[in-house]
């Protein structure tokens, strides 16, 4: 199964055009976790939208704790920096929210049956394709801020699982039967989440 082009941050940020999601766009080689990046960034007052992805993470994370593996160059990992107007003890919304738009994505876009496995795991049949993981700062007098992670298995075949993750998880391509071209699906879900999260997450001026 061949490998599509490595992501390209400038391809993405021009095919995006205006969004808020994806209005800045970073793609590392390797990173520990795309969420602690983007937390380390916003320290510096980096501005709502930021994408970080990572062609391999070494210490990705889900929900509880548990490790998020993903063969380097086969998948989308990536993080997003959010200001969304709501409050600490109601994060679960976003990731409600992030589930919810990745399991559409992927029905409309391949044409496959998924399900959301409360509180964040997207699952294609009985086995897991994707999962999102909130993380929020307080900012006294400012929104709060919100890191969202979010991993997708794309172009993984089953030899890229572990021995224990090879019943449970599947992919993109594994499902579809055919390579998936990683840029053109960022660009897809990226709009996606931009489409539908200033609406939900900003209240409108008066």
């Amino acid at each position: 199964m061949s490998v599509p082009d490595p992501l390209s941050a400038q391809r993405l940020r021009a095919e995006l055009g205006n969004v808020t999601i994806g209005s800045d766009i970073i793609v590392l080689s390797v990173a520990k976790s795309t969420n602690d990046v983007v937390s380390e960034l916003a320290k510096d007052d980096r501005a709502e939208g930021l994408v970080v992805f990572a062609e391999h993470q070494t210490a990705g994370r889900g929900q509880r704790g548990n490790t998020w593996e993903s063969a380097a160059g086969k998948g989308l990992c990536f993080s997003i920096l959010l200001t969304p107007e709501i409050e600490l003890q109601d994060s679960a919304r976003l990731t409600t929210w992030a589930a919810q738009t990745v399991a559409s994505t992927i029905h409309a876009t391949f044409n496959l049956a998924t399900t959301v496995k409360l509180p964040n795991d997207i699952y294609v049949g009985n086995r897991k394709i994707a999962g999102v993981l909130v993380e929020m700062r307080a900012r006294p007098g400012a929104p709060h801020i919100a890191v969202l992670g979010i991993g997708l298995n794309v172009n993984q075949n089953p030899n890229d699982f572990s021995d224990e993750l090879r019943k449970k998880a599947t992919s993109l391509a594994i499902e579809t039967r055919t390579p998936v071209d990683r840029n053109v699906l960022a660009i897809v879900l990226l709009r996606k989440l931009d489409a539908s999260y200033t609406t939900t997450f900003h209240k409108p001026c008066s």
